[in-house]
């Protein structure tokens, strides 16, 4: 899943986010724990600003460059992201 347009579940987006870092750390999504920390993967303040970046693209909202730390697991940042997002079906 690369698109998320429409967004359109908290699942959706904690997929494409585990895609987005295993990306970043050329590993498979699957690899990817949405309860580890990200900080624990490696993900550095140049991926996070990077990632702060693709979603704000992907889903249309500004996040805060502080976002990977604020919610520092892929399962908190989705639940936070849907909750920004709104129900969409």
């Amino acid at each position: 899943m690369t698109d998320l347009s429409p967004v359109t579940t908290e699942a959706d987006i904690a997929d494409w986010l585990a895609t987005k870092v295993a990306g970043y750390l050329d590993t498979t999504a699957e690899a990817i724990d949405h309860d580890r920390s990200l900080a624990e993967y490696g993900l550095d303040s140049v991926y996070a600003i990077t990632l702060c970046g693709e979603i704000e693209d992907t889903l249309g909202i500004a996040v805060e460059p502080t976002l990977a730390w604020d919610y520092p697991t892929v399962s908190a940042m989705a639940e936070f992201l849907a909750a920004e997002t709104g129900p969409q079906q």
